[in-house]
């Protein structure tokens, strides 16, 4: 076997478990769970909130009924919810609305399968 196969082997024998790895974060009027296909946030109502996830930004700007109006890498999209919208390069999901917290979904594309 070449050395430059078996680094590579290597390296994807060491990279591998992490790729599953999944790791949550909590801040001001925000909670998130990422792992490598995206990351879910629940944003609490009624607060200026601002979660830095996937190497961006996603703030939820406001709620008018069942849509939610999102910034996200600083791109603004109203998502009604259930429904999904592009925004910058992700995919930003609407999952949830309740009197005290939104829930969203932003993915990548890219699979950790």
């Amino acid at each position: 076997m070449s050395v430059p196969r078996m680094l590579a082997l290597s390296a994807f024998a060491l990279l591998t478990p992490l790729a599953g790895a999944a790791c949550s974060s909590e801040g001001a009027g925000y909670k998130s769970e990422c792992q490598v296909s995206g990351c879910t946030v629940t944003f609490t109502r009624g607060v200026n909130a601002k979660a830095s996830v996937l190497g961006i930004e996603a703030e939820l700007v406001a709620v008018n009924g069942n849509t939610v109006t999102l910034k996200v890498a600083g791109q603004q999209v109203d998502i009604p919810v259930g429904q999904t919208q592009p925004a910058n390069g992700f995919s930003a999901t609407v999952q949830e609305v309740t009197d005290d917290k939104v829930v969203i979904r932003l993915t990548t594309g890219v699979n950790g399968n």
